[in-house]
């Protein structure tokens, strides 16, 4: 059985498991789930992650959840070149430093505000408080500049020289308010250098390949069906307002 990879690339950890599988020319079908259409919560989907979240990964009776769970098995699998995750006891630490703090901070933050500025005023129809919306910029704000000043200090990347795991990781996150119409690289020079050695480290048609559908998410929403998110909008709602 081919390996399987469940993905849907408006998700930013989906963004990343792809593009690292096809950055390594991994061999994988490529099986792709809606989660803003419910498909998460189908019975087939639970079997193979009861967890309800892509991306997901199957390798023969092996099923894994958890994208940065995925890519490490992916790396250690298939020998990835070494840069990707350090066998460099700093430069790995460098690595899993960001791994743990980006799940509640720009994980968090521009998913947030990816929410407020187009799905709930677009789908769910609902207004965003001006007061909610400041805030979430400002958390974003915040985690920017740390990425900017603690993360990559004067690095080209976050490891070193080469790119890891963690700007791939990091790319993705700092990529979804972009789809929301929010430049977060304009006034940001240093995180607009990064953004491009990254791409051009990725290789800038698999980035803006993979990227596409969320720089176009504007323009989807209008055509989307939401009505599948209404049976969600209780739990939406507590989540980002």
């Amino acid at each position: 059985m081919a390996l399987e990879l469940y993905l849907d690339l408006y998700s930013q950890p989906c963004r990343s498991v792809y593009i690292f599988a096809k950055r390594n020319n991994i061999k994988f079908d490529f099986k792709k789930i809606s989660l803003y259409g419910g498909e998460q919560y189908a019975e087939e989907f639970g079997k193979i992650n009861m967890i309800r979240k892509a991306p997901a990964m199957r390798d023969g009776d092996f099923c894994l959840a958890e994208s940065i769970a995925i890519m490490t098995y992916l790396s250690e699998k298939f020998q990835t070149p070494d840069h990707w995750y350090p066998a460099n006891i700093h430069k790995r630490a460098r690595v899993n430093e960001y791994l743990s703090w980006q799940h509640t901070a720009i994980r968090m933050q521009g998913s947030k505000v990816f929410w407020l500025r187009l799905l709930i005023p677009k789908m769910l129809g609902e207004e965003v408080p001006k007061e909610k919306m400041a805030a979430a910029l400002e958390d974003l704000d915040g985690s920017l500049k740390l990425i900017e000043e603690k993360f990559l200090e004067e690095r080209p990347f976050v490891a070193g020289d080469e790119i890891s795991l963690a700007d791939l990781v990091a790319i993705v996150e700092v990529m979804q308010p972009v789809g929301s119409g929010l430049n977060v690289f304009e006034g940001r020079p240093k995180l607009s250098a990064w953004r491009d050695r990254v791409r051009a480290a990725i290789g800038p048609e698999l980035f803006d390949e993979t990227h596409q559908i969320i720089l176009n998410a504007q323009e989807m929403v209008n055509t989307m069906d939401g009505s599948t998110l209404q049976a969600f909008k209780p739990k939406i709602l507590r989540l980002f307002l």
